[in-house]
């Protein structure tokens, strides 16, 4: 997924450049509302965890490759915003420390992975969420569902910025099949490697995951009478 130099035009480049900046000022201001004693240690994590996955890169085909992209892993654990934040670090720290996506593409990657990936994938998180029972139980399978949505959804974006500035000598047809296709396979990878991290994190500190505070504000509690051995 990760976009290299001169494959998109310096126009297209810029654009995608002024829409990444304007969501990190958003982000900026929007995960101050997420960001507490709580989730600020797992927000280091999380980017640490997503750094991790996406260093492992699949070739596809038609000069791209595809990995994980651990968007909707990070939006679910600590908020939207906060996952904007995280995974626009990571794609820094991979740009200039192991040249892994250009510089001058650094604003298409962080558009793509950083809002595309997250936005759509809480948007399907969200929908999903209003039809499921809010319940910690429907955390999990909202969060896999919406990470597989999340990952071909990126993809299918990356096509379109292509078909209006591409530069490299591919034709559009086999790029986008080649990564909306390949894409969708990676999504399931994704929706299993998502829906397992979030499950096993529920099952221990419900309280850390930011997407299941709905359930848990609407959790009753639960009060049985002890059972004493007769005197």
């Amino acid at each position: 997924m990760h976009v290299p130099d001169g494959f998109l035009d310096a126009s297209t480049s810029v654009a995608t450049g002024a829409a990444a900046v304007a969501g990190l000022a958003l982000a900026l201001r929007g995960a101050r509302r997420e960001l507490d004693d709580r989730t600020a240690p797992m927000a280091g994590l999380v980017a640490a965890f997503v750094f991790a996955t996406q260093m492992i890169n699949f070739p596809v085909g038609a000069g791209t490759s595809g990995h994980l992209l651990g968007g909707v892993l990070a939006a679910v654990l600590v908020g939207p915003w906060t996952a904007v934040l995280c995974i626009s670090t990571v794609l820094l720290v991979q740009c200039l420390l192991f040249a892994d996506g250009g510089i001058t593409a650094l604003g298409t990657n962080i558009t793509l992975m950083g809002l595309v990936g997250v936005g759509v994938g809480w948007l399907v998180l969200r929908l999903i969420k209003a039809v499921l029972p809010d319940r910690l139980a429907s955390v999990t399978p909202a969060a896999a569902l919406a990470a597989l949505v999340s990952v071909p959804a990126a993809a299918l974006a990356f096509t379109g910025l292509y078909a209006v500035g591409g530069e490299a000598p591919i034709p559009l047809g086999s790029l986008a099949t080649a990564m909306v296709g390949w894409h969708t396979v990676i999504g399931l990878g994704e929706a299993v490697i998502t829906g397992l991290v979030v499950s096993a994190v529920l099952a221990v500190r419900p309280d850390l995951v930011y997407g299941a505070r709905s359930a848990l504000t609407t959790r009753t509690l639960e009060l049985r009478p002890s059972k004493r051995a007769p005197a």
